[in-house]
Protein backbone atom coordinates (compact mmCIF):
# COMPACT_ATOMS: atom_id res chain seq x y z
CA UNK A 1 0.00 0.00 0.00
CA UNK A 2 1.37 3.38 -1.01
CA UNK A 3 1.06 6.66 0.88
CA UNK A 4 -0.10 9.65 -1.18
CA UNK A 5 -0.08 13.28 -0.08
CA UNK A 6 -2.79 15.56 -1.52
CA UNK A 7 -2.67 19.30 -0.88
CA UNK A 8 -5.72 21.56 -0.69
CA UNK A 9 -7.54 18.75 1.11
CA UNK A 10 -11.23 19.37 1.71
CA UNK A 11 -11.61 21.54 -1.39
CA UNK A 12 -13.44 20.26 -4.45
CA UNK A 13 -10.40 19.57 -6.69
CA UNK A 14 -8.48 17.78 -3.93
CA UNK A 15 -11.46 15.68 -2.88
CA UNK A 16 -12.01 14.71 -6.50
CA UNK A 17 -8.44 13.38 -6.58
CA UNK A 18 -8.75 11.72 -3.16
CA UNK A 19 -12.06 10.05 -3.99
CA UNK A 20 -10.69 8.89 -7.34
CA UNK A 21 -7.72 7.24 -5.61
CA UNK A 22 -10.03 5.63 -3.06
CA UNK A 23 -12.32 4.48 -5.87
CA UNK A 24 -9.35 2.59 -7.33
CA UNK A 25 -8.18 1.28 -3.94
CA UNK A 26 -10.30 1.84 -0.80
CA UNK A 27 -7.24 0.98 1.31
CA UNK A 28 -5.05 3.70 -0.20
CA UNK A 29 -3.38 5.70 2.57
CA UNK A 30 -3.97 9.35 1.79
CA UNK A 31 -2.48 12.25 3.75
CA UNK A 32 -4.42 15.49 3.39
CA UNK A 33 -2.76 18.88 3.75
CA UNK A 34 -4.68 22.14 3.66
CA UNK A 35 -4.87 25.73 4.86
CA UNK A 36 -8.57 26.07 5.67
CA UNK A 37 -9.43 24.15 8.85
CA UNK A 38 -13.13 23.97 8.03
CA UNK A 39 -12.43 22.48 4.60
CA UNK A 40 -9.76 20.19 5.95
CA UNK A 41 -11.91 18.49 8.59
CA UNK A 42 -14.37 17.47 5.85
CA UNK A 43 -11.71 15.73 3.78
CA UNK A 44 -11.81 11.99 3.10
CA UNK A 45 -8.06 11.78 3.70
CA UNK A 46 -6.76 9.51 6.48
CA UNK A 47 -4.72 12.24 8.19
CA UNK A 48 -5.18 15.99 7.98
CA UNK A 49 -2.30 18.45 8.36
CA UNK A 50 -3.10 22.15 8.73
CA UNK A 51 -0.47 24.42 7.13
CA UNK A 52 -0.17 28.05 6.11
CA UNK A 53 -1.21 29.19 2.63
CA UNK A 54 1.34 28.71 -0.13
CA UNK A 55 2.18 32.43 -0.26
CA UNK A 56 3.39 32.30 3.35
CA UNK A 57 7.10 32.21 4.13
CA UNK A 58 6.36 29.19 6.36
CA UNK A 59 4.78 27.09 3.62
CA UNK A 60 7.88 25.34 2.25
CA UNK A 61 9.13 24.54 5.77
CA UNK A 62 5.75 23.06 6.72
CA UNK A 63 5.52 20.98 3.53
CA UNK A 64 8.98 19.55 4.16
CA UNK A 65 8.02 18.76 7.75
CA UNK A 66 4.89 16.86 6.67
CA UNK A 67 6.87 14.98 4.04
CA UNK A 68 9.56 14.10 6.60
CA UNK A 69 6.96 12.80 9.05
CA UNK A 70 4.83 10.79 6.62
CA UNK A 71 7.31 9.87 3.86
CA UNK A 72 4.65 9.63 1.12
CA UNK A 73 5.70 8.06 -2.16
CA UNK A 74 3.89 10.69 -4.24
CA UNK A 75 2.31 14.14 -3.89
CA UNK A 76 -0.52 15.78 -5.82
CA UNK A 77 -0.45 19.58 -5.75
CA UNK A 78 -3.89 21.01 -6.35
CA UNK A 79 -3.79 24.76 -7.03
CA UNK A 80 -1.65 27.14 -9.05
CA UNK A 81 0.00 28.88 -6.11
CA UNK A 82 1.07 25.61 -4.49
CA UNK A 83 2.33 24.27 -7.80
CA UNK A 84 4.27 27.45 -8.53
CA UNK A 85 5.88 27.69 -5.10
CA UNK A 86 6.75 24.05 -4.62
CA UNK A 87 8.03 23.44 -8.15
CA UNK A 88 11.01 25.62 -7.26
CA UNK A 89 11.84 23.22 -4.42
CA UNK A 90 11.03 19.89 -6.04
CA UNK A 91 14.56 18.58 -5.56
CA UNK A 92 14.15 18.97 -1.80
CA UNK A 93 10.98 16.88 -2.08
CA UNK A 94 12.65 14.21 -4.20
CA UNK A 95 15.49 13.89 -1.69
CA UNK A 96 12.89 12.84 0.89
CA UNK A 97 11.79 9.98 -1.36
CA UNK A 98 8.57 11.65 -2.57
CA UNK A 99 7.94 11.76 -6.30
CA UNK A 100 6.23 14.54 -8.24
CA UNK A 101 4.84 14.62 -11.78
CA UNK A 102 5.41 18.13 -13.05
CA UNK A 103 6.72 19.94 -16.12
CA UNK A 104 9.67 22.33 -16.06
CA UNK A 105 9.57 25.46 -13.91
CA UNK A 106 9.42 27.79 -16.92
CA UNK A 107 6.39 25.92 -18.28
CA UNK A 108 4.57 26.30 -14.96
CA UNK A 109 5.49 29.99 -14.82
CA UNK A 110 4.12 30.60 -18.32
CA UNK A 111 0.89 28.67 -17.77
CA UNK A 112 -0.08 30.32 -14.49
CA UNK A 113 0.37 33.77 -16.03
CA UNK A 114 -2.40 34.24 -18.56
CA UNK A 115 -0.67 37.09 -20.39
CA UNK A 116 2.52 35.06 -20.87
CA UNK A 117 0.43 32.19 -22.22
CA UNK A 118 -1.38 34.57 -24.58
CA UNK A 119 1.92 35.85 -25.97
CA UNK A 120 3.17 32.32 -26.64
CA UNK A 121 -0.03 31.45 -28.48
CA UNK A 122 -0.10 34.66 -30.49
CA UNK A 123 3.53 34.14 -31.54
CA UNK A 124 2.68 30.58 -32.61
CA UNK A 125 -0.18 31.80 -34.80
CA UNK A 126 -2.91 30.21 -32.68
CA UNK A 127 -6.24 32.00 -32.83
CA UNK A 128 -6.75 33.87 -29.57
CA UNK A 129 -8.75 36.95 -28.57
CA UNK A 130 -6.53 40.03 -28.67
CA UNK A 131 -5.15 40.86 -25.22
CA UNK A 132 -3.67 44.02 -23.78
CA UNK A 133 -1.78 44.29 -20.49
CA UNK A 134 -3.21 47.19 -18.46
CA UNK A 135 -0.35 49.12 -16.89
CA UNK A 136 -2.19 52.42 -16.39
CA UNK A 137 -5.35 54.35 -17.19
CA UNK A 138 -4.11 55.20 -20.66
CA UNK A 139 -3.80 51.48 -21.48
CA UNK A 140 -7.34 50.93 -20.20
CA UNK A 141 -8.70 53.65 -22.48
CA UNK A 142 -6.82 52.15 -25.41
CA UNK A 143 -8.26 48.74 -24.58
CA UNK A 144 -11.80 50.07 -24.92
CA UNK A 145 -10.88 51.77 -28.21
CA UNK A 146 -9.13 48.72 -29.68
CA UNK A 147 -10.85 45.66 -28.22
CA UNK A 148 -14.48 46.52 -27.52
CA UNK A 149 -17.25 44.63 -29.33
CA UNK A 150 -20.35 46.19 -30.90
CA UNK A 151 -21.82 46.74 -27.44
CA UNK A 152 -18.67 48.49 -26.27
CA UNK A 153 -17.68 45.59 -23.98
CA UNK A 154 -14.26 44.22 -23.17
CA UNK A 155 -13.24 41.34 -20.91
CA UNK A 156 -11.06 42.09 -17.88
CA UNK A 157 -9.28 39.54 -15.73
CA UNK A 158 -6.18 39.15 -13.58
CA UNK A 159 -3.30 37.47 -15.40
CA UNK A 160 -1.50 36.29 -12.27
CA UNK A 161 -2.05 33.29 -10.02
CA UNK A 162 -5.61 32.72 -8.93
CA UNK A 163 -8.46 30.44 -9.93
CA UNK A 164 -12.19 30.90 -9.96
CA UNK A 165 -12.10 33.56 -12.68
CA UNK A 166 -10.02 35.92 -10.52
CA UNK A 167 -11.07 39.49 -11.26
CA UNK A 168 -13.05 38.45 -14.34
CA UNK A 169 -15.45 41.11 -15.57
CA UNK A 170 -17.22 41.94 -18.85
CA UNK A 171 -17.91 45.67 -19.00
CA UNK A 172 -18.55 48.61 -21.31
CA UNK A 173 -18.02 51.19 -18.54
CA UNK A 174 -14.55 52.73 -18.36
CA UNK A 175 -15.02 54.29 -14.92
CA UNK A 176 -16.33 51.05 -13.46
CA UNK A 177 -13.43 49.14 -15.03
CA UNK A 178 -10.95 51.56 -13.47
CA UNK A 179 -12.51 51.16 -10.03
CA UNK A 180 -12.53 47.38 -10.50
CA UNK A 181 -8.80 47.29 -11.23
CA UNK A 182 -8.13 49.58 -8.27
CA UNK A 183 -10.11 47.22 -6.04
CA UNK A 184 -7.75 44.37 -6.93
CA UNK A 185 -4.65 46.59 -6.99
CA UNK A 186 -4.40 45.21 -10.48
CA UNK A 187 -2.40 47.70 -12.54
CA UNK A 188 0.42 45.84 -14.37
CA UNK A 189 -1.47 42.59 -13.75
CA UNK A 190 -4.93 42.91 -15.27
CA UNK A 191 -5.40 42.09 -18.93
CA UNK A 192 -8.13 43.36 -21.23
CA UNK A 193 -9.30 41.08 -24.03
CA UNK A 194 -11.80 40.80 -26.81
CA UNK A 195 -15.00 39.27 -25.48
CA UNK A 196 -15.69 35.62 -26.26
CA UNK A 197 -19.07 33.92 -26.01
CA UNK A 198 -20.10 32.19 -22.74
CA UNK A 199 -19.58 28.76 -24.32
CA UNK A 200 -16.48 26.96 -23.03
CA UNK A 201 -14.71 23.63 -23.40
CA UNK A 202 -11.82 21.98 -21.55
CA UNK A 203 -9.36 19.40 -22.91
CA UNK A 204 -7.74 17.62 -19.96
CA UNK A 205 -4.62 15.59 -20.72
CA UNK A 206 -1.78 13.58 -19.20
CA UNK A 207 1.63 13.50 -20.88
CA UNK A 208 4.85 11.56 -20.37
CA UNK A 209 8.07 13.13 -21.65
CA UNK A 210 6.49 14.47 -24.83
CA UNK A 211 4.09 11.58 -25.46
CA UNK A 212 0.36 11.90 -24.93
CA UNK A 213 -0.96 9.29 -22.50
CA UNK A 214 -4.65 10.22 -22.55
CA UNK A 215 -6.93 13.22 -23.08
CA UNK A 216 -10.62 13.75 -22.46
CA UNK A 217 -12.81 16.70 -23.47
CA UNK A 218 -15.59 18.18 -21.38
CA UNK A 219 -17.93 21.04 -22.19
CA UNK A 220 -19.34 23.13 -19.38
CA UNK A 221 -23.09 23.52 -19.43
CA UNK A 222 -23.22 25.86 -16.44
CA UNK A 223 -21.24 27.30 -13.51
CA UNK A 224 -22.14 26.71 -9.87
CA UNK A 225 -23.39 29.86 -8.07
CA UNK A 226 -22.94 31.92 -11.24
CA UNK A 227 -25.61 34.42 -10.17
CA UNK A 228 -23.42 35.44 -7.23
CA UNK A 229 -20.61 36.86 -9.36
CA UNK A 230 -20.37 39.89 -11.63
CA UNK A 231 -18.86 37.86 -14.47
CA UNK A 232 -21.07 34.80 -14.10
CA UNK A 233 -17.89 32.72 -13.73
CA UNK A 234 -17.01 30.98 -10.48
CA UNK A 235 -14.43 28.40 -11.57
CA UNK A 236 -16.71 25.65 -10.26
CA UNK A 237 -18.62 23.65 -12.84
CA UNK A 238 -22.23 22.84 -12.00
CA UNK A 239 -23.02 20.70 -15.06
CA UNK A 240 -20.36 19.17 -17.29
CA UNK A 241 -20.74 16.89 -20.29
CA UNK A 242 -18.35 14.60 -22.14
CA UNK A 243 -17.75 15.77 -25.67
CA UNK A 244 -15.42 15.22 -28.61
CA UNK A 245 -14.45 17.49 -31.49
CA UNK A 246 -11.44 17.31 -33.81
CA UNK A 247 -10.99 21.09 -33.97
CA UNK A 248 -10.94 21.33 -30.16
CA UNK A 249 -8.33 18.57 -30.02
CA UNK A 250 -6.14 20.27 -32.63
CA UNK A 251 -6.32 23.64 -30.86
CA UNK A 252 -5.52 22.00 -27.52
CA UNK A 253 -2.52 20.11 -28.89
CA UNK A 254 -1.18 23.23 -30.61
CA UNK A 255 -1.71 25.32 -27.47
CA UNK A 256 0.20 22.90 -25.26
CA UNK A 257 3.10 22.44 -27.66
CA UNK A 258 3.42 26.19 -28.21
CA UNK A 259 4.30 26.48 -24.52
CA UNK A 260 6.02 23.14 -23.95
CA UNK A 261 7.64 21.23 -26.83
CA UNK A 262 8.02 18.19 -24.56
CA UNK A 263 4.92 18.10 -22.33
CA UNK A 264 5.19 16.13 -19.11
CA UNK A 265 2.44 16.02 -16.51
CA UNK A 266 -1.14 17.29 -16.41
CA UNK A 267 -2.32 19.95 -18.88
CA UNK A 268 -5.91 21.20 -18.88
CA UNK A 269 -6.56 23.55 -21.80
CA UNK A 270 -9.50 25.89 -21.19
CA UNK A 271 -11.03 27.32 -24.36
CA UNK A 272 -13.79 29.83 -25.04
CA UNK A 273 -15.71 29.98 -28.31
CA UNK A 274 -15.59 33.19 -30.30
CA UNK A 275 -18.57 34.56 -32.22
CA UNK A 276 -17.56 32.52 -35.26
CA UNK A 277 -17.85 29.33 -33.20
CA UNK A 278 -14.10 28.66 -33.05
CA UNK A 279 -12.45 27.56 -29.77
CA UNK A 280 -9.79 29.99 -28.50
CA UNK A 281 -7.40 28.93 -25.69
CA UNK A 282 -7.71 31.12 -22.61
CA UNK A 283 -5.45 29.29 -20.14
CA UNK A 284 -3.75 26.01 -19.34
CA UNK A 285 -4.40 24.65 -15.87
CA UNK A 286 -0.99 23.15 -15.31
CA UNK A 287 0.01 20.16 -13.22
CA UNK A 288 -3.39 19.81 -11.60
CA UNK A 289 -6.86 18.39 -12.16
CA UNK A 290 -10.08 20.41 -12.31
CA UNK A 291 -12.90 20.36 -9.75
CA UNK A 292 -14.93 17.72 -11.58
CA UNK A 293 -12.20 15.11 -12.01
CA UNK A 294 -14.41 12.57 -10.20
CA UNK A 295 -16.75 12.86 -13.20
CA UNK A 296 -14.27 11.09 -15.46
CA UNK A 297 -13.45 8.55 -12.76
CA UNK A 298 -17.08 7.56 -12.29
CA UNK A 299 -17.51 7.41 -16.06
CA UNK A 300 -14.59 4.98 -16.38
CA UNK A 301 -11.45 7.10 -16.82
CA UNK A 302 -9.56 7.46 -13.53
CA UNK A 303 -6.92 10.07 -14.34
CA UNK A 304 -5.50 10.45 -10.79
CA UNK A 305 -4.89 6.70 -10.72
CA UNK A 306 -3.19 6.90 -14.12
CA UNK A 307 -0.82 9.62 -12.86
CA UNK A 308 -0.10 7.67 -9.68
CA UNK A 309 0.59 4.46 -11.60
CA UNK A 310 2.93 6.16 -14.06
CA UNK A 311 4.86 8.00 -11.35
CA UNK A 312 5.19 5.08 -8.94
CA UNK A 313 5.13 1.97 -11.11
CA UNK A 314 5.93 3.20 -14.62
CA UNK A 315 2.61 1.55 -15.51
CA UNK A 316 0.57 3.00 -18.36
CA UNK A 317 -3.15 2.53 -19.00
CA UNK A 318 -4.56 0.19 -21.62
CA UNK A 319 -7.16 2.28 -23.45
CA UNK A 320 -9.27 1.79 -26.55
CA UNK A 321 -8.06 5.19 -27.71
CA UNK A 322 -5.90 7.95 -26.23
CA UNK A 323 -8.14 10.90 -27.11
CA UNK A 324 -11.69 11.00 -25.75
CA UNK A 325 -12.03 7.37 -24.64
CA UNK A 326 -15.30 8.18 -22.84
CA UNK A 327 -18.55 8.29 -24.81
CA UNK A 328 -20.05 11.67 -25.62
CA UNK A 329 -23.17 12.86 -23.84
CA UNK A 330 -22.45 11.85 -20.25
CA UNK A 331 -23.62 14.51 -17.79
CA UNK A 332 -22.09 15.23 -14.37
CA UNK A 333 -24.34 17.34 -12.15
CA UNK A 334 -23.31 18.85 -8.83
CA UNK A 335 -24.82 20.92 -6.05
CA UNK A 336 -24.19 21.87 -2.45
CA UNK A 337 -25.02 19.28 0.22
CA UNK A 338 -26.11 16.71 -2.35
CA UNK A 339 -24.20 13.89 -4.02
CA UNK A 340 -23.22 14.47 -7.67
CA UNK A 341 -24.88 12.35 -10.33
CA UNK A 342 -23.64 10.82 -13.56
CA UNK A 343 -26.49 10.55 -16.07
CA UNK A 344 -27.33 10.54 -19.76
CA UNK A 345 -29.96 12.78 -21.31
CA UNK A 346 -32.26 9.75 -21.42
CA UNK A 347 -31.74 9.19 -17.68
CA UNK A 348 -32.60 12.83 -17.00
CA UNK A 349 -35.71 12.74 -19.19
CA UNK A 350 -36.92 9.53 -17.51
CA UNK A 351 -36.41 11.01 -14.06
CA UNK A 352 -38.31 14.25 -14.54
CA UNK A 353 -42.09 14.60 -14.58
CA UNK A 354 -43.38 17.43 -16.72
CA UNK A 355 -46.57 19.14 -15.50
Amino acid sequence: MKTILVTGAGGAPAEGVINSLLFADPNEKIIGMGSDPFDLVLSNSNKKYLVHYANSCDYKKEVIKVLSLERPEFVFFINDLETYEISKHREDIHQLGTKTYMPKDEVIDTCINKYKSYNKWAQAGIKVPKNKLIKNEHDLKEAFDQLADNDGKIWLRASSIGGGGKGALPTNDYEFAKRWINRYNGWNDFVAAELLTPDTVTWLSIWYHGELVVAQTRIRKSWAHSSRTVSGITGVTKVGQTYSNDIVTTVALDSIRAIDPEPHGIYGVDMGYDKQGFPNPTEINISRFFTTILFFTQAGLNMPKIVRDIALKNEFPSLSKKINPLPDGLFWMRGMDTLPKLMTQKDIDNTLITV
